[in-house]
């Protein structure tokens, strides 16, 4: 299951948040949906530089917050804040209400996996070798702390003819345990052959503490830790032929 299932949604109320906050009715619903849908949109297409990992979107009292998650802060506020208030003006504009604008910095941009995949992506469009692109993003990942790392890459890589998928993986990386700590990110490259897609994949441990969500959710996956069932054992064949 776990290698069918998206990472993020399968852990969503157990170890994973949401991206989205709000309650709203039947018929506000599909409005707030869309609204929020245009504002990730929006920001990522003008903040592409900037190394945006998520955006967070809140609807606290006839108002909105949005946090924005970058690893390059300054491109996202600009010069004494010129940017980032017309950023506000924008977002205020799209979702109907007044809205505040957060930027939270990105400390290690190495152990996110969506930067990961952006950055891999960017190394591709500017022709380097798809190996060592991911052999670095492995390393640099590994070095400052993940437990496990795996990325993938498919498409016509090195401009073949046929168009084929490999992955790179050190460490440990559970796919199944519902308390791991796994972050997901997807990116694309456009090269003059086509598009390539990466997904990364990291593993920065278990979480224990479910005080907050999901806490019936705790022990689905207690049976094993790698995210592999144990099979019960029947009775040998050549013990049977002894008896």
């Amino acid at each position: 299951m776990g290698h069918k299932v998206h990472p993020t949604g399968i852990r969503l109320g157990i170890s994973k948040d949401w991206n989205s906050k709000w309650y709203a009715g039947k018929k506000e619903y599909a409005e707030y949906l869309t609204a929020d849908l245009k504002v990730r949109e929006m920001l990522r297409k003008k903040l592409s530089q900037a190394g945006i990992s998520k955006i967070l979107i809140e609807r606290p009292a006839r108002t909105a917050r949005v946090t924005i998650h970058t690893a390059r802060p300054g491109v996202v506020i600009g010069k004494r804040g010129e940017d980032i208030e017309k950023l506000r003006k924008e977002v205020s504009d799209m979702m109907g209400v007044p809205a505040h604008i957060n930027v939270t910095e990105v400390r290690k941009p190495e152990l996110d996996a969506q930067l990961v995949a952006e950055s891999i992506a960017q190394q591709l469009e500017r022709r380097i070798m798809f190996r060592r692109a991911m052999r670095r993003a492995v390393g640099n990942a590994m070095r400052l702390g993940a437990l496990g790392i795996r990325v993938n890459v498919a498409g016509r890589l090195n401009g073949a003819e046929i168009a084929r998928s490999e992955w790179y993986r050190e460490g440990r990386v559970p796919l199944h345990t519902l308390r791991a700590d796994v972050d997901y990110g997807f990116a694309e490259a456009r090269t003059t052959y086509g598009i390539i897609g990466i997904k990364v994949w990291v593993y920065k441990g278990e979480i224990f503490d479910f005080s907050q969500v999901g806490q019936e959710k705790q022990d689905d996956s207690r049976g094993d830790r790698d995210g592999r069932g144990e099979r019960p054992r029947g009775p040998r064949r050549d013990r049977e032929a002894r008896d």
